[in-house]
């Protein structure tokens, strides 16, 4: 067999969802490669409501091994979609550059997200509290409306790039393999083992594509800083699982 032939089979592993039995978990080799889990499948260590010293357990629970986002039918919601009270899930801890890797499913119709490069000081500004920060989008593509949105659909920097063409989304209730990588000024999205976009912040293109976005207005929003992780709540039910970290030293 090839080399080339061995590098494509080892990226296609890498990219299949893992069972039920091995999610959440570390090999032995990502243990020697600096990997750190953030949900170790049983409990909430490690995680917090954004702007709040708890778990908003109403909107997040832990099943069969995955962080569960509770679907809310009759929730206040403001235009944009977000929640007027505000549920993000948030780590505790804080990352500057890293390789994220989770598992993700939806609903039919569903719509969820992501977010890293998070500021809580200035998340908190506002008074639903949701995280303001880069966003991976998680996303019904065939049911939910932001389907119309290139820059709205699953794997998306949200309202800033498109995915490219190389996007493989797996059917809605089967699992995907997301990883986010944040390198300095350098960032990527990752879906079932393409990539699907790439940025470089403070680049004329990155600005550009700010300046046309809904954080034009927001002072800071795009600055590399120690942020955290969050997982969002947008009212639709998702699944996370098998969310795990490597930080990058500089």
């Amino acid at each position: 067999m090839t080399l080339a032939r061995l590098i494509g089979l080892a990226v296609l592993v890498a990219a299949a969802p893992l069972s039920a039995l091995t999610a959440n978990t570390l090999t032995t080799a990502e243990e020697k490669g600096g990997w750190k889990l953030l949900f170790d499948g049983k409990s909430f260590a490690g995680w917090r409501g954004l702007g709040y010293d708890n778990v908003p357990t109403a909107t997040w629970r832990i099943v069969d091994g995955t962080i569960e986002k509770v679907p809310k039918a009759n929730v206040v919601t403001l235009p944009d979609g977000q929640p007027a009270a505000g549920g993000d899930l948030m780590t505790i801890p804080t990352f500057t550059d890293f390789e994220l890797a989770f598992e993700w499913k939806v609903p039919p119709g569903a719509n969820s997200g992501v977010k890293y490069n998070v500021s809580e000081e200035l998340s908190v500004k506002s008074a639903n509290h949701a995280a303001l920060g880069f966003e991976y989008q998680v996303l019904d593509d065939s049911l939910n409306s932001d389907n119309k949105i290139p820059t709205h659909r699953a794997g998306s920097l949200y309202d800033l790039i498109t995915p490219n063409a190389t996007k493989k989304l797996r059917p809605v209730g089967e699992w995907n393999s997301s990883r986010i990588i944040v390198r300095g000024n350098h960032g990527e999205h990752w879906l079932n083992g393409t990539i699907v976009v790439s940025y470089e912040l403070n680049s004329p293109e990155f600005k550009a594509l700010m300046d046309k976005s809904k954080y034009k207005s927001i002072p800071g929003f795009a600055d590399h800083r120690a942020g955290h992780i969050v997982l969002q709540d947008h009212n639709d039910g998702a699944w996370f699982r098998n969310i795990k970290i490597r930080e990058i030293k500089p």
